[in-house]
């Protein structure tokens, strides 16, 4: 396959581990470390993409190298940080048949890891940098 034929498709994830607005720093932390992943997409009530969450807005929500703390103060914070407060609403969304090069372009622009992938409304998968670097390693192997 050549660089031009490969999309979205090809390379995306499609088991996506969602998590809710309404749920917990901690459980967010808990869940990319059990499911070892570093996005989560977030849904809504309806289960429609509302937001996106990375392993490094979790540690920017959590610890901050300007602020000296307790170990109980990180215990209040990982409890009743919820989600919605920290994950970027309305991420950049892909369909399955986008080529790659376009997605890569995407994240480049908009200084992104990520894109979720769907087609009519339905969560189908999501699409990282280290995809895009994967499917670029492949492609340049030498046999």
């Amino acid at each position: 396959m050549s660089a031009a034929e490969y999309t979205v498709r090809d390379v995306m994830a499609g088991d996506v581990v969602t998590i809710s607005e309404t749920d917990t720093l901690h459980q967010a932390v808990d869940l990319m470390e059990l499911k070892e992943c570093r996005h989560l997409v977030v849904v809504d009530n309806d289960k429609k993409v509302a937001g996106i969450i990375s392993d490094r807005d979790c540690r920017l929500a959590q610890y901050s190298p300007f602020v000296m703390r307790e170990r109980w103060q990180d215990e209040t914070v990982l409890d009743h940080t919820l989600i919605g407060a920290i994950m970027t609403p309305h991420p950049r969304m892909v369909k399955p048949n986008t080529p790659l090069a376009q997605a890569a372009q995407l994240m480049l622009e908009h200084r992104i890891s990520a894109l979720v992938v769907e087609q009519e409304g339905e969560l189908l998968g999501i699409v990282t940098s280290s995809d895009v670097l994967r499917a670029f390693i492949k492609l340049s192997a030498v046999d």
